[in-house]
């Protein structure tokens, strides 16, 4: 068996380089595939106002919509899109939103960030309730 000369460092490097890097056309969300959304272009229905408990929230991942409603009844809409990469936020842990891309937190009673890397608050939405339903829509 003949011994082959160890690859030097450069000859390493110059065959990373020129390799495809799998998974580049992923998003910066990571995962497998675009986990990117688009936000909330228009109005949409929800559900039924009752679903929002007074000092609770719910998270309506279909539409990327989280829905608070203060202990005096007001309530509150922000889109759940990450503002550090645009990941849907799938999990509301009582009033705290929780990116699963890279763990970003968001108070849903005010939009703020309680974790980076996210450093921009939640897109605010406006919510109003329609014959019983909550409808949540972009703010003019």
């Amino acid at each position: 068996m003949s011994a082959r000369p160890a690859a030097s460092r450069r000859t390493v490097l110059k065959g990373a380089a020129l390799t495809p890097v799998a998974g580049l056309g992923l998003s910066a969300c990571g995962g497998g595939g675009d986990d990117r959304a688009a936000p909330l272009s228009g109005p949409v229905e929800l559900g039924p106002e009752s679903e929002v408990a007074e000092g609770g929230a719910k998270l309506y991942r279909d539409h990327n919509v989280v829905v608070s409603r203060s202990g005096d009844g007001t309530l509150k809409a922000y889109d759940t899109l990450c503002t550090h990469a645009g990941c849907p936020i799938n999990k509301l842990d009582g009033t705290r939103l929780i990116c699963p891309c890279h763990g970003s937190e968001f108070d849903v009673t005010t939009g703020k960030v309680l974790r980076e890397p996210a450093v921009a608050p939640l897109k605010p939405l406006a919510v109003e309730v329609k014959n019983g339903t909550l409808v949540a829509r972009p703010q003019a």
